[in-house]
């Protein structure tokens, strides 16, 4: 006999579904302004050191790194690695800028990327631990019903991740505002030349905002399935 998931159907499908279209909008956006060269032509890493330079940070270093959209800011080493780092486009300006937001972020002792970076190392003991726990949890219990508390704790530790992705959001977000921001006032773009940067921006937040949703989609499955005790 067949058993029909609806909860994966109603909660998770969509959810994933929203995660596809949401990684499909930040490409063709990237691949779009990614062919617009911007018309000072300063690249990704001059764009980039602008910025610091604009907002008195010294100790942070550009470095140039491979692939595309693995730009990335290392705040333990004050490192910032960017795909975009000769890259004279629109959206090269735009993603260089958005990874000095976080550089500024971190200078500012931005309450948000403290309260994540606190979190991380739960976060990734939550998320290794969960699914097992819940499963031995399960199986446990069919020999001491007790055993099913591991069931409420697996849950629980993959509501950290739930909230470690809640938390992420305004980090990005800000990143995004403080990079637009920049561009703006430093005259980094054109005006028609920003906009283009400003929708490369609104669809990579937009892949976060469907991360939060498939992580909240499959708390909320796994509350169905099991929060209501052991199923016989």
């Amino acid at each position: 006999m067949y058993y029909f998931d609806w909860t994966y159907v109603v909660l998770v499908m969509p959810a994933f579904l929203f995660s596809l279209w949401a990684s499909a909008q930040v490409k063709s956006a990237f691949a779009r302004y990614s062919r617009v060269r911007n018309s000072r032509g300063i690249t990704g890493a001059q764009a980039a050191q602008a910025l610091l330079e604009a907002h008195g940070i010294n100790d942070v270093s550009i470095q140039q790194t491979g692939g595309q959209l693995s730009d990335f800011y290392d705040p333990s080493k004050k490192l910032v690695k960017l795909s975009v780092y000769n890259d004279t486009s629109v959206a090269a300006v735009g993603v260089a800028c958005h990874e000095i937001g976080h550089a500024i972020q971190h200078a500012e002792n931005y309450f948000p990327v403290k309260l994540r970076a606190a979190i991380v190392p739960i976060t990734n003991f939550g998320s290794r631990l969960s699914i097992p726990l819940i499963l031995l949890g399960i199986i446990m219990s069919y020999s001491a019903y007790y055993w099913y508390n591991l069931v409420y704790l697996g849950i629980a530790l993959f509501g950290l991740c739930v909230v470690f992705q809640l938390v992420t959001l305004p980090v990005e977000f800000n990143a995004s505002r403080r990079a637009l921001q920049g561009i703006q006032e430093l005259g980094l773009l054109a005006p028609e030349e920003e906009k283009g940067a400003r929708k490369v921006l609104r669809a990579a937040a937009l892949t976060y905002v469907a991360a939060l949703a498939i992580s909240l989609a499959q708390l909320l499955r796994l509350l169905l399935i099991f929060g209501g005790g052991r199923r016989d």
